[in-house]
């Protein structure tokens, strides 16, 4: 962060989280009509998920934004199948959604070594075509970054988000005491003693209004969407992001935070979520603490403290809450353990749910074979 005057300038990094780029499946190879060959198909073009590649790096090694696949090869006398195209092979980011310049899903890579076709080869020339070849699929595609992980912070700035990752994981994020400290993901990873490792997003900070894409806004909002959980992290103290700006207490710092997630997708607040609530060394944090326990178990006793527009319509329960202070370690154990256990629980219901649709299909094609199976009843005659 640069203070120039009273001008403030955010300096956002190398990071980058989208691309444009053209595709262009390879043209089909000519027939031979006296021979009736038919010509080579044109190559396709593929994305290919690779942990160990940025979105940087795609950008700096083809500047040109521009893939092409190989053309076909012409029927000849000596091959009458003329062979096909080179494929254009592309390796990209896992955790990326691939999708038309008007929006339109095209799909998503989501794990090392998934593949993705976005432009296919034009068909070689042949007897149907009157042995004329037809031209790739040629379109402008975006990759969209969307950071994956375990567990994603979520937090106003200076909520000790960033020392937070740094206590319980290897990471070493930019640390300081000011906000905006984060301007770019960074991703860590709790090690437990079973060898069990969980993922932990530090993302950039929020602040009121990111649903309409104030400060980092969107940038912010889009990567919670790929975490499987949720850890709001907040100020036992209460938050004031300037001079110009109202003073949140701890309460209203959770109410905010769950308005901005609501009001950019509702369905944000499905996902599973933990309270981690940070500076318990603090003088009286233990008397703020006990009062924020008793604002969330009847938040509907305490909203009226916000104005309406600043109330989320649903509430979330919050599965554990943990109160913890980075600076002396007090809780950090708790909050691992805690994460574990939350997502652990989780992982055990997703294969409970899929058990029991299992047996809803083999029930329902059971029943399908049993109505099959039964004798059709006697033709009825007339004497």
């Amino acid at each position: 962060m640069v203070v120039t005057g009273r001008v403030l300038l955010r300096k956002y990094g190398n990071f980058i989280d989208n691309l444009r780029f053209l595709v262009k499946g390879g043209s089909g190879g000519m027939g031979l009509p006296r021979l009736g060959g038919q010509g080579g198909k044109g190559g396709d073009v593929w994305l290919v998920a690779k942990n160990d590649v940025t979105m940087k790096r795609v950008k700096d090694k083809f500047p040109q934004k521009r893939f092409v696949a190989g053309v076909g090869v012409n029927s000849s006398v000596r091959a009458l199948r003329g062979p096909s195209g080179t494929d254009c092979q592309v390796e990209v980011p896992v955790g990326i959604s691939v999708t038309t310049d008007n929006g339109d899903k095209i799909g998503e890579l989501n794990r090392e070594g998934d593949t993705l076709r976005v432009a296919r080869g034009g068909d070689g020339g042949s007897f149907r075509t009157d042995f004329l070849p037809s031209k790739g699929h040629r379109s402008f595609i975006r990759l969209d970054m969307k950071l994956i992980a375990d567990v994603g912070l979520v937090g106003f700035p200076n909520a000790g988000k960033s020392s937070l990752l740094s206590s319980i994981s290897h990471a070493k994020p930019a640390i300081a005491d000011y906000p905006f400290t984060t301007l770019q993901p960074e991703v860590g990873k709790i090690m437990y003693p079973d060898y069990k490792q969980i993922s932990v997003a530090d993302l950039p900070g929020l602040i009121e209004g990111a649903h309409i894409n104030k400060g980092m806004g969107h940038k912010f909002l889009k990567h919670v969407e790929r975490t499987k959980q949720l850890l709001f992290v907040v100020d036992v103290s209460g938050f004031q992001l300037s001079v110009k700006t109202p003073f949140r207490t701890a309460f209203e710092t959770v109410q905010l935070l769950m308005l901005e997630l609501e009001l950019y997708k509702d369905e944000l607040l499905d996902k599973p979520a933990l309270l981690a609530v940070n500076k318990m060394d603090l003088p009286d944090a233990e008397d703020k603490f006990q009062e924020l326990l008793k604002q969330l178990e009847d938040p509907e006793g305490s909203l009226h403290t916000l104005p309406d527009s600043l109330v989320p319509e649903r509430q979330i329960a919050f599965k554990h809450i943990i109160p913890i202070s980075v600076a002396t370690s007090q809780g950090i154990q708790d909050l691992t353990t805690c994460i574990r256990r939350s997502l652990d629980e989780e992982a055990e219901l997703e294969i409970q749910d899929s058990a029991k649709q299992k047996l809803r299909s083999l029930h329902t094609f059971s029943s399908l074979r049993v109505r099959r199976t039964q004798p059709l009843p006697p033709e009825q005659t007339t004497d």
